[in-house]
């Protein structure tokens, strides 16, 4: 859907339309003097009293809400936001008057409701009170339902909301942006035998007629309207005590010791959190909640006192659930968990700052998760996140962590890794420059100065500065202004008595405009010889380091800074000789920045495959771990070439196979806690690419299964399905459609429907999408099944999803919809597809929506450029192994 310009301002001075009492000499709550705001600025609210009763059977939902507001100016008329709602009645009260009825005129692509009372409304406080209906929706926007079966196989439907970033307005008319903060009183007339769930814990329940009983919550503090939360069905709660505060875990019934490790996490990181921030956590309970299905756009949110989680990241399931996804969750917990005091408790003042939710979120977890978890290694996965980011950075499409947010599409598009793991990198790095104490001094200042307020991020630069941090506001904002990547480069290495002289200048790493004139930055640049003292500088345009020691060196030691690191030729061999000599966070990141630098042009690809050669048989688990993604990559650059992707299938194998056999392909006791991860990349990598022990052994445990049905159970369980999945032949296919639908629980059912989809035969993949149009996978399954067709055929899926466009858009979120096809397609490396996708937003999407879009064209052109230029190399070199 499309939406219209910020609205223009609805000022007048016009006569007095009623008495109304003096108005109060503080301004009412609202967005400050120059935050974009898309409603008519001059009257906020200050608290909501909101009553629905749900319909689920028949997806429709009645409210009433009251809202007090105070009105600063003359109104010509109330504009609020609402979104497929109907109103019937509105009426306006004064502090001292009488009630004025109103009329409501809704502008659906505006996405407002304007409600006009005959005359201007005069400044003063008034409660508005307006009664409505609306959908539930079968997606995540809104309050929407998901369809389940029980532990009992029982259809049921349960519901929940999801209101980030602008869905609140489907739920009640309201000032649905960020600085419009209030306290919420939410009841609801619900089923008798149902559990319902609010921010708040519930404050009273009773009978209601019909088999029916009202339930009211406490009063919540003051948020933002996104952060409002509901949920029904027929659920239960266990809970553990965290200090004060009482964590909770929501599941459908007979579920809530699967979600354990979520339930143990909470409790463990809220007392870590309470310190970090220096601000214990405000409300009485904080629950995860967690529902069936899944999304295309989000696996979480993080409703203040009650997170929203979807159970595949939530849950665990002994039978199937892996150790890469056990950690995911606890990460995920803690991610929505710090997003409690960054985005909940302090709030952007608008979208453009999302980055001030997310970028902390992220980052804060990966701290915690370290902390608590010290044999997990977490701080290693910084280097993923960080090239996460650089592929979207290193384009021409990219855009600086703080954007400028106009529409609605906008901000559904600024989720992405920029503002995520970009965030979290540029925050590692300036924790890194401020140090430890002085950063964390910082944020606790700034969360006691902003506490239930609204902020931009220069807030947190002057908080941080002022801890001690001197110069961080330079560098910030050099980091967060302006887009790219920057290139350090080592021009000249000498070595002189006894110490290495560097000289330093600094580019911009690019992979799709090396021609460009490059940005300049602040770099804070931590050097060292292997083994030596580690020396910080900021680079802004050339300088020279001296290094104690001699010998093969590092110019971002300890992986913090967000910069690519450009070395001589005889460097990169001296690290690759002396690699088991470095730390395990600098071999990932040098394995990283040399791949993608080989990628880019700016040195030979032989010299990154050089070290990844280099990574022995012995090294870190967590280093073994990260090298079959890499030859998983070489061998997709040669997808056009089975004999030339076959010799690298042999290299993996003979590279790759010895590890395997040391750590077997099933859990041994006392293991090192990085081998599940090792296991479970070494098995799917080789397994994809054709590795005929990985293969053979794969369909051994397959068919093991006709006599035992628990012969795949445990971590690797759908790591082998994806291989049978991608080998499958037609009777192969129908058997795994038949586990999915024999499958013991929604989650394995949903999983494993998703595998028909990752078939190689593309006849298997045609069916997999036409079965994903009918109601045999779920409701939010389907989408799923595309976008695993769309990683092998993402030509056969885009030209399917554009075939039945409509029914495809009505599987996935609202939020989605502008970005599904443009990911569809984005792993391609045929022209065509830029043709398709181009053609596809040129009809369908405004210039604003169709950003993601444009973010595929520029990958699949440079992905298109890059196989062709490496093509040559890369046979050369396999060729040689």
């Amino acid at each position: 859907m499309s939406f219209s310009k910020i609205l223009p301002l609805m000022l007048a001075a016009a006569p007095l339309a009623m008495a109304v009492p003096a108005l109060a000499q503080t301004a009412p709550a609202g967005p400050a003097a120059g935050v974009t705001t898309q409603l008519p600025r001059g009257a906020a609210p200050s608290h909501y009293a909101i009553q629905v009763t749900p319909d689920a059977a028949n997806l429709k939902f009645t409210g009433k809400v009251t809202i007090d507001i105070t009105v600063a100016q003359a109104m010509p008329a109330l504009v609020l936001n609402a979104a497929d709602l109907t109103v019937s009645g509105v009426t306006l009260t004064p502090a001292k008057g009488k009630a004025v009825k109103g009329t409501a005129k809704v502008d659906a692509d505006a996405q407002t409701v304007t409600f006009d009372f005959g005359k201007p409304v005069q400044p003063g406080s008034y409660k508005l009170a307006i009664d409505y209906t609306g959908t539930i929706n079968t997606q995540a926007n809104g309050l929407f339902a998901l369809d389940y079966t029980d532990n009992d196989g029982k259809a049921k439907r349960a519901l929940f909301t999801q209101f980030e970033a602008p869905d609140a307005r489907r739920f009640v008319p309201s000032f649905d942006e960020p600085s419009y903060k209030a306290t919420f009183d939410l009841s609801a007339v619900i089923p008798a035998d149902q559990l319902a769930v609010s921010n708040m814990p519930v404050k009273s329940s009773t009978d209601a007629a019909g088999g029916k009983k009202l339930v009211t919550f406490g009063t919540s503090p003051k948020m933002s309207s996104y952060l409002l939360f509901f949920g029904l069905g027929e659920l239960e709660r266990a809970t553990k005590q965290a200090g004060a505060t009482e964590v909770g875990v929501i599941t459908g019934k007979g579920n809530t010791g699967k979600a354990q490790l979520a339930l143990d996490a909470s409790a463990a990181i809220l007392p870590y959190y309470n310190d970090y921030f220096g601000v214990p956590f405000p409300l009485p309970k904080l629950d995860n909640v967690a529902g069936p299905g899944q999304s295309q756009f989000f696996s979480a949110m993080e409703n203040w006192g009650a997170i929203f989680t979807f159970e595949r990241a939530l849950l665990v399931d002994p039978r199937f659930t892996s150790e890469s996804t056990r950690r995911v969750i606890y990460s995920i917990v803690a991610h929505e968990m710090a997003h409690q005091w960054f985005g909940d408790l302090v709030t952007m003042a608008w979208w453009d700052d999302l980055w001030l939710n997310e970028g902390f979120a992220s980052w804060m977890a990966t701290k915690v998760t370290d902390k608590l978890n010290p044999e997990w290694e977490m701080l290693l996965s910084r280097v993923n996140g960080r090239e996460r980011a650089m592929s979207l950075d290193s384009l021409v499409t990219t855009h600086p962590i703080l954007q400028k947010i106009h529409t609605v599409d906008e901000v559904n598009q600024a989720f992405d890794d920029i503002t995520y793991e970009k965030g979290e990198a540029v925050i590692t790095m300036l924790e890194g420059f401020a140090g430890e104490e002085a950063w964390r001094s910082g944020i606790r200042a700034y969360m006691k100065q902003h506490a239930y307020g609204n902020t931009v991020t220069d807030d947190l630069w002057k908080a941080v500065e002022g801890a001690g941090a001197k110069g961080v506001v330079g560098i910030a904002h050099d980091f967060t202004s302006q887009p790219g990547i920057p290139l350090v480069k080592v021009d000249s290495a000498q070595c002189q008595g006894g110490s290495t002289l560097l000289s330093l200048s600094q580019g911009e790493f690019s992979r799709d405009r090396k021609d460009k004139t490059p940005l300049r930055w602040n770099v804070p640049v931590m050097a060292q010889t292997i083994g030596g003292t580690q020396q910080q500088l900021i680079l802004n345009g050339s300088a020279q380091v001296t290094l104690p020691g001699c010998g093969a060196y590092v110019i971002n030691a300890g992986q913090t800074g967000y910069y690519r690191s450009l070395y001589p030729e005889a460097n990169v061999k001296a690290l690759a000789k002396d690699f088991t000599k470095l730390a395990s966070m600098d071999q990932i990141g040098l394995l990283a920045d040399n791949f993608q630098l080989g990628l880019g042009g700016y040195q030979p690809m032989g010299l990154a495959l050089d070290l990844i050669d280099a990574v022995p048989v012995n090294a870190s688990p967590a280093v073994l771990a990260e090298v079959p993604g890499y030859l998983d990559s070489a061998h997709s650059m040669l997808e056009s070439d089975k004999a030339a992707q076959a010799r690298v299938t042999a290299y993996a194998s003979k590279k790759l196979s010895p590890v395997l056999a040391t750590v077997g392909f099933d859990a041994q006791p006392g293991e090192n806690p990085q081998v599940p991860v090792l296991r479970s990349a070494l098995v799917s990598t080789l397994g994809g690419m054709g590795d005929k022990a990985v293969v053979a052994e794969a369909n051994k445990r397959f068919a093991a299964l006709a006599g035992n049905p628990a012969a795949l159970d445990g971590p690797l369980r759908n790591v082998w399905l994806r291989i049978i999945a991608e080998n499958a032949d037609a009777a192969t296919w129908e058997k795994l459609r038949g586990l999915a639908n024999g499958a013991k629980t929604d989650l394995e059912k949903s999983t494993t429907f998703a595998l028909l989809g990752v078939a190689k035969d593309e006849a298997l993949a045609a069916k997999a999408l036409d079965l994903a149009m009918t109601d045999e996978p779920g409701k939010t399954t389907s989408a799923a099944i595309i976008s695993a067709v769309g990683g092998e055929h993402s030509m056969l899926a885009v030209d399917y999803v554009l075939a039945h466009r409509q029914q495809y858009e009505a599987m996935i979120d609202v939020s989605a919809r502008s970005q599904a096809i443009a990911r569809l397609g984005g792993n391609s490396a045929d022209p065509v597809m830029v043709t398709k996708l181009d053609g596809y937003a040129s009809q369908y999407l405004t210039p604003e929506s169709r950003k993601v879009v444009d973010r595929s064209i520029a990958a699949i052109k440079t992905r298109i450029e890059t196989r062709a230029r490496l093509k040559p190399a890369l046979l050369a070199w396999f060729a040689k192994k």
